[in-house]
C-alpha cells in the first residue's frame, strides 16, 4: 500500500489559513527538543501505539494525522503501523522537520542535541576501533566485532533500517513522556 505524503510547503498554507493539523514527531525526545514543529506531539517510534492511535481516533471524523521525523524513514515505518493498526488517514510529511522548518512552518528550537544518526556514526566507529585494537593487541577474534558492525552498516543501507538506531532509541538520554493522541481540533 502506497502511504500518502505532503510537502512542507501546503502544510504551511495550511496553517496560516488556520486549517487545524494534527502532528506527531516520531523522532526521539532529544531530537525533538533541538527541533520541532511547534504543533506537533512527539511520539518516538520505539513507543508508538498505533493500535491505541487507531482507538482513540475511531468513529470521530478526524482530520488526516500527519506522521514527521527526520528526513521520512522513520515517518515511512511509523505510517505502515498506524495503517497496519487501521488509522486509515496517516500521511508522511516529505522531507521531515528540516524541510517544514525551511518552508515557513512555526518550528520551536531547543538545545543543541546528538542526532540519533550521530550517535550510530560514533557507536559504529567506536565498536569498530575496539575490534581492531582488541584483535591486534588480545586476540585475532576480536576482528570479528568490526567484522559485525561492518555487516550491521551493510544491512542497514539496504533495508533502510538500523538496528543500531533502533537499540540507541531506547537508551535513557533519547527518551521522554509520551503523550497521548487524541483526535483534536484547534
Amino acid at each position: 500500500m502506497s502511504i500518502p505524503t505532503v510537502p512542507p510547503a501546503l502544510l504551511k498554507e495550511w496553517a496560516d489559513a488556520g486549517r487545524a493539523i494534527e502532528m506527531i514527531d516520531v523522532r526521539t525526545p532529544a531530537e525533538y527538543r533541538e527541533l520541532h514543529v511547534a504543533f506537533a506531539r512527539n511520539v518516538p517510534l520505539d513507543r508508538l501505539d498505533p493500535a491505541g492511535i487507531a482507538r482513540s481516533r475511531a468513529g470521530r471524523a478526524c482530520d488526516p494525522l500527519y506522521v514527521i521525523c527526520q528526513s521520512g524513514t522513520r515517518g515511512r515505518l511509523a505510517c505502515d503501523r498506524l495503517l497496519a493498526a487501521g488509522c486509515p488517514d496517516v500521511v508522511n510529511v516529505e522531507g521531515g522537520t528540516p524541510a517544514c522548518a525551511a518552508a515557513g512552518l512555526p518550528v520551536v528550537r531547543g538545545s543543541k542535541a546528538v542526532s540519533l544518526e550521530r550517535q550510530v556514526r560514533v557507536a559504529a566507529g567506536l565498536v569498530v576501533v575496539l575490534g581492531a585494537v582488541l584483535g591486534w593487541l588480545v586476540h585475532p577474534a576480536f576482528v570479528g566485532l568490526s567484522a559485525f558492525v561492518g555487516a550491521g552498516l551493510v544491512v542497514a543501507g539496504l533495508t533502510d533500517t538500523c538496528g543500531m538506531g533502533m537499540l540507541l532509541a531506547r537508551m535513557p538520554w533519547n527518551r521522554a513522556a509520551e503523550p497521548a493522541i487524541p483526535c483534536s481540533r484547534r
